[in-house]
């Protein structure tokens, strides 16, 4: 089985975890990751909501606030204790590399001076790792993508006001075709270039093949347009495979 994703209107760590949860991935299945973790404040709220008339799942991350800060080495070494399947501990932590790199790249600092805010942090570990975890139960083969919509505009940040895309994000899509129809909205978000671009091989139209299931997953903003970021689960047509679309080099 494959898996498109398609980012007509961008991707985020929660709209992804949404999509899977609405194409057939248990609740438990993140719940399960949650624990393995030791994050026993996390709370996965859970509801379906409606854009533009299409129904599709928004998943919140609940935690605490706090003040602190978390770096990478303390990120991999809760992934690292976990005790999840091989495959899921090493793209979870090449993801949240991946992400760090880019940080560092944007802030002209070092990937071990990169630091998440407490409840960032955490948000981010539970996005990557419940992600992965959603894939490796679909048992997906390999994951296809839409060209990726990014918004515009300025955003909030720790670090003061950003353009959109973040510095991030942009360091993170390198290679990938992207768009902007002039939304003013942080449509994708490095967490969610992260996990795209780690996970994703190809970029182009939807492969051929029988669809199997669609899932929708929403972001929290009334947009213009439907904010989802759709999930189609395919079984492929293999002779067909060649349509799957153009492959870049992850820089």
């Amino acid at each position: 089985m494959w898996a498109y994703l398609d980012c007509f209107s961008g991707i985020s760590g929660n709209m992804l975890l949404g999509a899977l949860l609405d194409a057939g991935v248990p609740l438990q299945v993140f719940q399960d990751a949650v624990t393995s973790m030791g994050l026993t404040a996390v709370e996965l709220k859970v509801s379906s909501v409606t854009k533009h008339g299409i129904a599709g799942i928004y998943v919140e991350v609940s935690y605490p606030e706090q003040h602190g800060h978390r770096y990478l080495h303390d990120i991999l070494e809760i992934i690292d204790a976990a005790g999840f399947e091989p495959s899921v501990s090493s793209k979870a932590a090449e993801i949240i590399r991946r992400l760090a790199a880019a940080e560092a790249e944007a802030h002209g600092t070092t990937i071990d001076n990169v630091h998440f805010h407490e409840v960032g942090a955490i948000d981010t570990i539970v996005d990557v790792v419940c992600a992965v975890a959603g894939f490796h139960y679909l048992g997906t083969a390999e994951i296809h993508a839409s060209p990726v919509q990014l918004g515009t505009g300025f955003i909030k940040s720790a670090r003061g006001i950003l353009p959109v895309p973040a510095p991030a994000t942009l360091n993170l899509l390198k290679g990938v075709p992207t768009y902007s129809r002039g939304i003013e909205a942080e449509l994708t978000t490095p967490t969610g270039a992260a996990l795209l671009t780690s996970l994703a091989s190809s970029y182009g139209p939807m492969p051929a093949g029988r669809i199997l299931e669609t899932g929708y997953g929403a972001g929290g903003r009334d947009l213009p347009i439907p904010n989802l970021l759709r999930l189609v689960l395919i079984e492929p047509l293999r002779e067909d495979s060649s349509t799957a679309g153009h492959k870049p080099k992850h820089c």
